[in-house]
């Protein structure tokens, strides 16, 4: 799914090009595991560190060369044999099949015509590979002592992807010979072209993914070698951190929730043949049907015979696809950046303000989104500075006014201003973090506008400089946005315009509205800007995430599915 599929097909090599005594390579593994658990670097050193880990990385990778499992063939010469297994197991193959398509690289392309909202595919839990299928796997002894492989699904996952790839007789052989041999995501970028994402917001995402993809092979390299029930393993003998990379990244890129047997949790799973579909902006159209115990997804709208057939991953920035899917999606309707803003405690007034946000169901220190719609601010953050803006007279009102308990309900409504004087302050401020944002970034947006004119750019570093391009116009946008807000509230101010009176029977319509700028912000979810970070499955102690995970899917009510990238 997507951009990132540009696959090399690798060649079968017989050995690694040198031989390596056990000991030689333990030795790099425990410095390379030593690295990655030290304390985060001081600001301004995190490129240093990435690079001291990349060079650990690849002098692991160099003495590994050949060692990697391989399929003869490309992926496409096995998707006759993933359409035939798919069949053979109960799921729909009829009216769509698999093709390459200019773009986004191979996906589902439709045979006969398909209304929006028919049901065209179904995939039996059967076929799935979940982390319930791991622990009744070989995998199982190593994860009934593994605290890790308990603790996150994803590296579970992971693991029954390279034991079960290993395996010639393996169930899910069909299916994992058509995954890709290698991604898009930045754990495959060279380190020039993760140098073109320094100044991003995205860049410490990165760092992280690298530096904890890293740590957990280094750690699971000696669980493999020295674990007594790591012993039955198929990947004693060729576990490489490229192999590790992949079953990461395949994991990453298309992981997602569904109820287990029962209903009465959900599991993470990879899911057959629906995770070839690509992405488009629209709504979440796939869910779990209980009764019949199947993934089912219905038409996103029409297709005709020979269309390409999308779904759609969910509201994740472009950041998000970057890093965890390995694309950039152009028009992304969801995109946005993030901004970190709190109530100091040393402020006079910090008390007060922490008061009214905690009754607003806001604290006081938070992450929140700019957005590229329009408004770019949720009702969350216009609430939260508007508390943060407030004067001692106004933080009173709210507090113990006559109508403190019902006023608390019109935060974050733009039809109800605390003040003319607040809003021109909030609109300044606003408008002064952003521009300072924007002059962390090393190049303008011009500068990147013209380098992707440039015919030679390898993929990933297109995506790279579209990533940093996209996040400055969200930025340039919130200038311009709160420059104009600013001035239209200052000419109120200056011609004494009546502030709207506020009504006890507004609270009706706060409640009641569907605009997210009138939700009252009690009864709103607060929006934080990094939502795959909110997904992400946390490692106790030294090691980390992987990557992040998807939400559930349920028959019926079906919720948001991420990380469904495959090609």
């Amino acid at each position: 799914m997507g951009k990132k599929s540009r696959v090399k097909t690798q060649k079968s090599g017989g050995g690694a090009t040198s031989a390596v005594s056990p000991k030689d390579m333990m030795n790099i593994i425990s410095e390379l595991l030593q690295k990655c658990s030290s304390p985060a670097p001081a600001p301004g050193k995190e490129w240093e560190e990435y690079v001291q880990i990349r060079s650990l990385v690849e002098r692991i990778r160099k003495k590994q060369k050949g060692l990697s499992v391989v399929f003869d063939g490309t992926r496409e010469d096995f998707f006759p044999e993933l359409m035939a297994w798919a069949a053979e197991n109960g799921a729909s193959t009829e009216g769509f099949e698999i093709a390459n398509f200019p773009e986004e690289g191979f996906g589902l392309k439709a045979t006969r015509d398909i209304k929006a909202e028919e049901l065209f595919l179904w995939i039996p839990r059967n076929m799935l590979m979940t982390v319930e299928s791991a622990k009744n796997s070989v995998l199982g002894l190593l994860y009934s002592q593994d605290r890790i492989l308990q603790a996150m699904g994803n590296i579970a996952l992971a693991f029954h992807l390279l034991c079960e790839r290993a395996d010639p007789n393996s169930f899910w052989l069909p299916y994992i010979k058509t995954l890709p041999s290698e991604y898009d995501t930045p754990l495959y970028f060279e380190e020039e072209e993760v140098h073109y994402l320094q100044s991003a917001q995205a860049i410490n995402d990165v760092y992280s993914q690298y530096k904890n993809t890293a740590r957990q092979y280094a750690y699971f390299y000696k669980v493999i070698q020295t674990h007594p029930n790591a012993s039955k393993l198929p990947l004693k003998d060729g576990f490489t951190f490229d192999d590790y990379r992949w079953a990461v990244s395949s994991v990453m890129t298309r992981q997602n929730q569904i109820p287990t047997e029962d209903g009465n949790r959900v599991t993470l799973a990879l899911i057959p043949l629906w995770d070839m579909c690509n992405h488009t902006n629209g709504l979440i159209t796939t869910g779990y049907n209980l009764e019949d115990d199947r993934c089912e997804c219905v038409a996103l709208q029409d297709y005709k015979a020979d269309e390409q057939i999308y779904i759609f991953y969910g509201t994740r920035s472009n950041a998000e696809f970057v890093i965890h899917n390995g694309f950039f999606f152009d028009n992304n309707s969801h995109d946005r950046v993030k901004i970190k803003l709190g109530v100091s405690k040393s402020e006079r007034l910090y008390a007060m303000k922490a008061e009214v946000l905690a009754r607003a169901g806001i604290p006081s220190s938070s992450i929140f989104a700019l957005h590229c719609s329009e408004p770019p601010i949720s009702a969350q953050l216009l609430a939260f500075l508007q508390v943060f803006c407030m004067s001692e007279d106004e933080l009173k009102e709210y507090l113990v006014g006559e109508h403190a308990i019902d006023k608390i309900f019109t935060l974050g409504n733009a039809e109800f201003p605390v003040s003319w004087d607040n809003e021109i302050k909030l609109w300044t401020f606003l408008e002064t973090r952003a521009a300072l944002l924007l002059k962390t970034y090393k190049t303008t947006s011009e500068a990147d506008r013209s380098l992707l004119e440039k015919p030679d750019l390898s993929f990933h570093f297109k995506i790279a400089i579209k990533l940093r391009l996209a996040e400055k116009e969200i930025l340039e946008k919130v200038v311009a946005c709160s420059q104009a807000k600013r001035e239209y509230f200052q000419k109120k101010l200056e011609e004494g315009a009546p502030l709207p009176k506020y009504e006890e029977s507004n609270i009706s319509m706060l409640e009641n509205s569907v605009s997210d700028s009138k939700l009252p912000i009690i009864l709103g979810k607060l929006e934080e800007a990094d939502e795959a970070g909110e997904q992400e499955l946390k490692m106790p102690d030294a090691l980390s995430k992987v990557n992040a995970g998807g939400d559930v899917l349920m028959n019926g009510d079906s919720k948001q599915l991420n990380g469904t990238n495959t090609e």
